[in-house]
Order: C-alpha cells, then structure tokens, then sequence
C-alpha cells in the first residue's frame, strides 16, 4: 500500500494542475504566506511534508475538491468522489440510495 504522504502529494499536485495554478499561487490563495507559499507546496507535493488539516481544508476549497480526495488511495475511488461532488445534493442523495439497493453478495 502508498504511503499516506506520497497519496497526498500525488493528489494535491494533480488537483493543482487539473485546476491550472502554480504552486505559489496555490500557496498564497490557501492562506500560506506568499514568501514561503511556492516552496510549501512544492514541499507537499514531493512528500517532505504533509499539511495539518486545517491546510488541507483550505487547500481543497481552492482547488474545488472535497478533502478525501487527498486520501484517496485507488484512482477509482479518487475519481468517483471528483465525480460525486460534481453532482448536485439531490442527485448525490439519489445516487446514494441506489447504490445502498445494490446486492453486493
């Protein structure tokens, strides 16, 4: 199994580019101080270190992903949660309640 620090960085960087900032630029809008904002990331992303999770919530709001998908060891299960917060509360709950009907056996 990944380590959780190389999960996190893989996912922080490819949710970073997905959305088209630079790493300071990410910094600086999480609320990093703009001196040390580019090296933080770059930090992140290499698995030096890992944020504390108020960081970590400020930095999905920026890149617009829910914070498990940092975590997200699978791919698969990294895309259906991109997927599944794409969708509207009503469909959420729709999907939800079909896939809770499914026979997993």
């Amino acid at each position: 199994m990944a380590k959780r620090e190389a999960v996190f960085a893989r996912r922080l960087r490819q949710a970073r580019e997905a959305k088209g900032l630079s790493q300071r630029r990410l910094g600086i809008e999480a609320g990093i101080l703009q001196d040390s904002a580019s090296s933080r990331i770059n930090q992140y992303e290499h698995g030096k270190h890992e944020p504390d999770f108020g960081t970590v919530v400020r930095l999905a709001r920026v890149l617009e992903v829910p914070t498990a998908f940092f975590y997200a060891v699978e791919d698969v299960l990294a895309d259906l949660i991109l997927t599944i917060d794409a969708l509207s509360k009503t469909r959420q709950a729709a999907l939800l309640r079909q896939l809770k009907s499914v026979d997993i056996k």
